[in-house]
């Protein structure tokens, strides 16, 4: 089980590994915690008043199509998008964000308890980033897991996603330099932000072969996915090469592990 904030972020964060997973005949389920109702327009060619007026609606055609080219399952919790206050300005009364922690908890809870999933996956402390979304998305996963001590249902393990680190930036940066390649992640790194945790990473799922259903997944996003979207501005040939793994953070066991891992389900008889 794979708990994101909004659609789209699925397919971004962790897409390989569940589609990986999925072919190999697990059992996927993507709960998306909010509709994505408040987010932006992303790509220019979309963005116009009739798209806007039926975006809800169209953002869940998007994920159908993203789950649909992953393999995988998906279902939404329900929540409504909080959107991204600017400095000062107060969250919507309606929103995710403002939802108290064991009320959302509860309810994903009961998902886990339908589901059944060995292995949870969701974002760090952080959020991933500040958005206060991805950062109730945490509270909301670790505070559901924790309430499953008993049962024989109960999930096994929970990882953070560790997806663009600073590492994998760098990695990409120089391996596009030494090519002679044009590199975008050079400003990136420039300007890395301060709240962006280092995360130790103790878990790599080797999914380069499946980085194509990823861009293909992502692109089911269309709202989201512009051509010149800076996901797609590194060559896939030369991430396959340096950087062919998603990588994780252990947070919780329930079983005895060895690290590092290459498997999510490690320990998991």
């Amino acid at each position: 089980m794979a708990v994101h904030a909004h659609p789209d972020d699925e397919s971004s964060k962790g897409a390989a590994t569940l589609a990986r997973y999925a072919a190999e005949g697990a059992e996927v389920l993507v709960v998306t915690c909010t509709g994505g109702e408040r987010g932006d327009v992303l790509n220019p060619a979309l963005d116009h008043p009739r798209v806007r007026a039926d975006l809800p609606a169209i953002r869940r055609r998007e994920m159908a199509a993203a789950a649909e080219v992953l393999g995988v399952r998906q279902r939404f919790l329900g929540f409504t998008d909080s959107g991204l206050p600017g400095e000062g300005e107060p969250l919507p009364p309606d929103c995710f964000a403002r939802v108290p922690v064991d009320r959302a908890a509860a309810e994903l809870r009961a998902v886990m308890e339908e589901f059944m999933p060995h292995v949870v996956i969701t974002y760090d402390p952080s959020g991933g980033y500040p958005h206060p979304d991805h950062v109730q998305t945490h509270r909301v996963t670790l505070a559901a897991f924790e309430a499953t001590e008993a049962g024989p249902w109960r999930p096994r393990k929970l990882y953070y996603q560790a997806a663009f680190a600073k590492r994998w930036f760098e990695t990409l940066h120089e391996a596009m330099t030494d090519r002679g390649l044009e590199s975008e992640m050079g400003a990136v790194l420039d300007e890395w932000p301060e709240w962006a945790p280092a995360l130790e990473v103790t878990s790599r799922v080797e999914c380069a072969g499946y980085f194509p259903i990823r861009d293909r997944a992502f692109r089911a996003h269309a709202t989201q996915a512009a051509d010149d979207n800076p996901f797609f501005a590194h060559p896939r040939d030369l991430e396959r090469e340096v950087w062919p793994t998603e990588d994780y953070v252990l947070a919780r066991s329930r079983v005895t592990v060895a690290l590092p891992e290459t498997d999510l389900f490690a320990g998991i008889a």
